[in-house]
């Protein structure tokens, strides 16, 4: 019987390291969430939207040489390497991003891929949800075998030193988790917990500013909770290389619009062209203005999420 995609766990955003013994740490991976499911029969990979994504990454189709359970359902973080040798979401999303599945080929061979799996919900015919993550965690080294693009995301007792090593390395952050936790199945709440050394969010662009008729800049904003899109900076540096600036100005400049779609005022809005809110990025940031915007806002890549979903975090 094939098993059906579901919603992952989630863990809160906290800014607090706990350090008694109920806790473990781990690396939060600058990725994307696949889940894999696997029924006997075939594998299948989706993201935590339950998007499928078993043909962007071929690497994992053979998962009878990875995984001894005849069935399983595992979740993880595919992540890539930057030019700097630690994951990047930029890398990722060149494999994720693609939507001409005959590219996937010469993807695969420019920017390898790491299944980072760090829990199993589900092993021959019996749901785990309800086992501890400790428990988990113990049935997940009995099944899963590391090798070149698999690989098991260790734990740590000791967050704080782990979250050092993160700032130190300049990575996203660490997740802790109650090790008596269960896995709660569409879930959200302070069992697991991330703490990050830097922040990002998704944004939605409604302006943009030209150099020599290629997008130079954007003008991001996010939706409250009442459905106004609120200006949160504008954003010209990030890891878009020229070809990909080029592909974004494509996207953006049959957007145009002649009313500002913000409702908060942008600053230096004279240059600015005005666009239909329809074309969302993963944007880095260090921390919120006084004025409501993102000091050093940095695009990472441009994502596939509907702009309605752009909100304050």
């Amino acid at each position: 019987m094939p098993l059906e995609p579901i919603e992952p766990f989630e863990p809160v955003s906290a800014e607090t390291i706990p350090e008694d013994e109920r806790w473990t740490a781990q690396i939060k991976w600058d990725g994307v969430r696949i889940l894999t499911y696997y029924d006997g029969r075939e594998c299948r990979l989706y993201n935590r939207k339950r998007r499928e994504r078993t043909f962007h990454y071929p690497e994992l189709a053979g998962i009878r040489g990875w995984c001894a359970a005849s069935s399983v359902i595992l979740d993880g973080e595919m992540i890539a390497l930057g030019t700097d040798g630690k994951p990047s979401f930029h890398e990722i999303m060149r494999r994720d991003g693609i939507r001409r599945l005959e590219r996937v080929k010469e993807a695969a061979r420019l920017v390898p891929v790491t299944y980072m799996v760090f829990d199993i919900v589900y092993r021959d015919g019996r749901w785990l949800d309800r086992f501890s993550f400790r428990e988990r965690q113990d049935i997940l080294r009995e099944v899963v075998r590391e090798g070149d693009h698999v690989r098991i995301v260790p734990s740590h007792g000791d967050a704080r030193a782990l979250f050092e090593v993160v700032r130190r390395e300049r990575m996203e952050g660490i997740v802790v988790k109650d090790v008596e936790s269960g896995y709660a199945v569409g879930g959200k709440d302070g069992r697991w917990r991330k703490i990050k050394y830097y922040r990002d969010l998704n944004a939605v662009i409604g302006g943009v500013t030209l150099r020599g008729n290629v997008v130079n800049a954007v003008l991001l904003g996010v939706y409250d909770g009442t459905g106004r899109l609120r200006y949160i900076g504008r954003a010209g540096t990030g890891r878009l290389t020229r070809e990909e600036w080029r592909r974004l100005t494509g996207r953006l400049l049959p957007l145009r619009e002649r009313d500002m779609p913000f409702a908060s005022r942008p600053e230096r809005p004279g240059d600015a062209l005005w666009v239909r809110p329809a074309v969302a990025v993963r944007v880095q940031y260090l921390e919120w203005t006084d004025a409501g915007t993102l000091r050093q806002p940095s695009i990472q890549a441009v994502v596939d999420v509907p702009p309605e979903a752009c909100t304050f975090p």
